[in-house]
């Protein structure tokens, strides 16, 4: 997994949004994170800088300081929302997502509109904290992972 600054973040690949909605998970950040097959996975508008979305388990949620977002929202908690809806909450935009076999996110058209994303997007797969992973868009690490040839695209 590269790191492409001195003390930065470790990226695992880069992940281009397929025409159907579709994203590919690189393996080792599904490893990592411990996404099973038909697991659901909470989504998570990225921030201003960075866009794009973070996708985190419900269980590591509900186990951190964020866990006021599932307690504050019982249908995201339950995932009794519609899969693909995104509700605003505090300043972000939250919604649900199932891991599909071969690692991959399936979202819908409004999703995608909703988190400022649109097919052919090429997201850069960064790790982040224990409780997720950010899949970022734009901003100062994207310029400079396009420095580094030895990402992989999934």
């Amino acid at each position: 997994m590269p790191q492409i600054a001195k003390g930065g973040k470790y990226v695992f690949a880069w992940s281009t949004i397929r025409d159907d909605g579709s994203i590919v998970l690189p393996a080792e950040a599904a490893a990592e994170y411990e996404l099973a097959d038909f697991e659901k996975v909470i989504l998570i508008s990225g921030s201003r800088s960075s866009g794009g979305m973070v996708v985190a388990k419900a269980e590591r949620i509900a186990q951190s300081a964020m866990a006021a977002i599932l307690s504050d929202n019982p249908l995201l908690e339950s995932f009794q929302m519609r899969e693909g809806e995104l509700l605003p909450y505090k300043g972000r935009m939250y919604g649900w997502s199932t891991v599909h076999p071969g690692k991959i996110l399936k979202l819908s058209s409004s999703t995608m509109a909703g988190l400022k994303i649109n097919p052919q997007d090429r997201l850069l797969v960064i790790r982040g904290s224990y409780i997720g992973f950010v899949m970022a868009l734009k901003g100062p690490i994207i310029a400079a992972a396009r420095a580094h040839a030895e990402i992989i695209v999934v």
